[in-house]
């Protein structure tokens, strides 16, 4: 009874209980104080022989004696006699048999048995992934947890979902690089036409790697305008080197934890995207394509994201990257990390710093007419059905889709209108086919049928057809999302004070130049035969309107200044400047022309609006001689000024019947400022 943990009291009044009572009496009493089932409970009840009665009482009591030895044995071996995998061992037999004299040995049981397959299964895992010293450290202390919590509590799960992650990670797996030169420059080559600065640092990266046997990774931006191809020029790296290929998407990401990853004292924590793409590559080398990381989001209660990609993309701190769900360091410094941007204005400095920025510009007309021969014709023709000879469009009707209905950087737009072609005699052969006049069918595409497939041309080259007026001029400008353009900039003078108007949505930046512009006119108004005297006011008694049309698209920016200083003098001198020639610059105070950005941009967009002349400053020249393709060379004459006398000389300024006078305006006053 002591054995029973009973208490003292009960026990003197059960012995004096026994003591008096009969033998018959006795065994009932010992059998309702003991642990027995309701079956040997009935069964002593359904005996009377008291030999027979007695000596099961007296099994059960044997039984029930060897439990307690059993249990005071274990707790002794818990108290430090055994280690600790017997000690274990001991614990889950003790549960088993009490689990059995319960009567729960059933499914619980088999449970049991096939949460220590799950977790054997996972041990096997955790020991194949040849984690890193610091996740096996953490590995086996989560594992050693995950054994002493039940499976139908909530922290088990978290730290089998935790441990599942880390498992799956590929701590020292990596893919074989079959790096070969000739066949890289061949991938890239097929899939993409042009972007030779690209492909020429890929190819030294893959050359470097080869020749070293490894190198750290750099990290790579590719910045263009939208449908230049920045998004394909990974995949054909990845096809080329044989790597893996994995896209995150960033545009729109407001929150730090979807790229560090969420704390796992959260519900619902989860890594972030840099380890979940790590964990579905496979990998530890993959190619990584961070796509659109101009379009993080910077201002969010949430956190910076943009702060949170410091580690990742910093090569000398990404080889212990610490996500905040592992918590471990992992190593990303065998990841060729590829980001994608159409501008570089809304990327932080201190994450531009760590990436190697390699632009791809816009198309020429050429480059498009080449890309839409040889790889988005044929694949709208196969994506719709049709044969390759069932379509026919000659280079000239090409060239006319390019120039009047798609005039951007990419080539997006462009297929889209291929596309449409292409549905239009998809159906016109449906509509044969059907009336058994296949053979009516005619596969090839006039230039006299764009209008009835595609309506009305979008574009002209309205530069060219432009009447030569004294005070218009054209400005080339440059858009954030990597395109350019051409900006018409016009000024009329009325009666009046003196006063300057200035219309057409601009920023403060260039509102500033229209000022100095104005004034540098003013204050040499005398020079250039504009006033009779030094003394008198060009501006005293009329106002000054400069206007830029598109008044919904906002402008701003220093480089229409040498074109708002040729257009006052255009106006006042009532000469007029051919609408084939546009520049830009920045203007000083003092009349000099400093450089300015988007050269490629700008050229190109003067191209494909009919330019012929294009004056630039002096320090551009690199960018024009490394930029611009020799097509673009030969059909454009580049002029380089280092002042505003240069410029207006250069300008070609003819009378206002827009008869070309041959020789630049320069006077005698000009020449000595030259």
């Amino acid at each position: 009874m002591k054995d029973l943990k009973i208490p003292g009291a009960l026990i003197s009044q059960l012995s004096k209980v026994m003591d008096k009572s009969p033998p018959s009496q006795m065994a009932n009493l010992l059998a309702s104080v003991i642990e027995t089932t309701f079956d040997e409970k009935l069964e002593m009840l359904e005996t009377t022989d008291l030999k027979v009665r007695l000596r099961r009482v007296n099994e059960w009591m044997t039984r029930q004696l060897h439990v307690l030895k059993i249990t005071q044995q274990i707790q002794s071996n818990i108290d430090g006699k055994l280690d600790k995998k017997r000690r274990e061992f001991y614990l889950r037999q003790q549960l088993n048999a009490i689990k059995e004299e319960l009567g729960e040995k059933g499914d619980d049981s088999a449970a049991a048995d096939g949460d220590d397959d799950e977790l054997s299964e996972l041990k096997r895992r955790l020991d194949a992934a040849k984690l890193s010293k610091d996740a096996q450290i953490v590995a086996d202390r989560e594992l050693k947890r995950l054994k002493k919590l039940h499976p139908s509590s909530v922290e088990w799960s978290v730290v089998r979902t935790y441990l599942d992650v880390v498992a799956d990670l590929p701590w020292s797996k990596s893919s074989d690089d079959m790096i070969d030169i000739h066949r890289a420059r061949e991938q890239l080559e097929a899939d993409h036409y042009g972007l030779e600065t690209a492909k020429k640092r890929i190819l030294e990266y893959l050359s470097v790697v080869k020749v070293k046997g490894d190198l750290k990774a750099p990290i790579i931006c590719f910045v263009g305008p939208p449908g230049v191809g920045k998004t394909s020029l990974g995949k054909s790296i990845a096809a080329a080197t044989g790597r893996e290929f994995h896209r995150i998407s960033l545009g729109g990401v407001r929150d730090e934890a979807d790229i560090r990853g969420h704390r796992r004292t959260y519900v619902g924590a989860m890594p972030g995207l840099i380890v979940h793409g790590m964990r579905k590559s496979g990998v530890k080398n993959p190619i990584y394509l961070l796509d659109e990381i101009d379009k993080i989001v910077q201002t969010s209660h949430y956190g910076d994201p943009a702060a949170a990609m410091l580690e990742v993309l910093d090569p000398e701190q990404n080889s212990t990257f610490t996500d905040h769900y592992l918590n471990i360091p992992f190593d990303l410094s065998k990841v060729l990390f590829i980001a994608t941007a159409n501008s570089i204005d809304t990327i932080p400095a201190p994450l531009l710093d760590r990436m190697e920025v390699i632009s791809l510009p816009g198309y020429t007309f050429d480059e498009k007419l080449h890309i839409a021969r040889t790889y988005l014709l044929p694949k709208q023709i196969k994506e719709h059905g049709l044969e390759t000879n069932q379509v026919s469009i000659a280079d000239e009707v090409l060239l006319k889709i390019i120039e009047n209905y798609t005039r951007e950087s990419g080539v997006r737009n462009l297929e889209r209108t291929i596309a449409s072609i292409v549905r239009f005699k998809c159906v016109e052969w449906a509509d044969l086919s059907e009336a058994d006049n296949a053979d009516k069918y005619n596969e090839v595409v006039q230039e006299d049928d764009l209008e009835n497939i595609l309506g009305i041309q979008y574009f002209e080259k309205e530069i060219v057809q432009q009447a030569a007026i004294p005070g218009v001029v054209t400005g080339l400008a440059y858009s954030g999302s990597g395109n350019g353009g051409i900006l018409m900039i016009e000024a009329s003078d009325m009666p009046g004070e003196g006063n300057l108007q200035l219309t057409g949505s601009l920023g403060d930046v260039i509102k500033e130049s229209a000022q100095i512009a104005l004034t540098w006119v003013k204050a040499h108004a005398y020079t250039l035969k504009l006033t009779s005297s030094p003394t008198i006011n060009l501006a005293e008694k009329r106002d000054v309107h400069i206007h830029f049309p598109a008044g919904a698209v906002s402008k701003d920016g220093p480089s229409a200044g040498i074109a708002l200083t040729t257009t006052l003098v255009s106006l006042f001198s009532g000469r007029s400047v051919p609408p084939t020639t546009a520049m830009t610059g920045e203007i000083t105070l003092r009349g000099r022309v400093l450089p300015v950005g988007g050269i490629k941009e700008k050229v190109l967009s003067a191209h494909r609006a009919g330019i012929r002349k294009v004056i630039l400053p002096y320090r551009n020249r690199k960018d024009v001689s490394s930029d611009i393709p020799e097509s673009i060379k030969q059909s454009i004459e580049f002029i380089y000024v280092k002042s505003i006398w240069e410029v207006l000389s250069a300008a070609l300024i003819i009378d206002e019947h827009g008869k070309d006078l041959k020789t630049p305006w320069v006077t005698p006053r000009l020449e000595s400022h030259l």
